[in-house]
């Protein structure tokens, strides 16, 4: 992982992209202090069957506590919307 401070990241923003795009993770830094990270973006999952999604979920459970109903989703969807007008 390599580390730019603001204006190295701007002034050489290609090569950064490039060097992130082989792989490499690159932290922005402001007064020595990292502020940002730039990351390859994940490969879409493509191809799954219903198995293999399955057992995803299964290896990679919500926390305790973030699961929410169909019923809860419904409801806070339609008091965010309600707000909208």
């Amino acid at each position: 992982m390599s580390a730019y401070n603001i204006l190295e990241a701007r002034n050489n923003l290609s090569r950064l992209v490039a060097s992130v795009e082989s792989g490499a993770e690159v932290t922005l830094m402001r007064r020595g202090k990292p502020v940002a990270k730039i990351v390859p973006v994940d490969r879409p999952h493509t191809g799954w069957t219903g198995q293999q999604f399955a057992e995803w979920l299964a290896a990679h459970p919500l926390p305790p506590g973030a699961g929410r109903t169909a019923e809860q989703i419904d409801t806070d969807l339609a008091h965010e919307r309600s707000s909208w007008s």
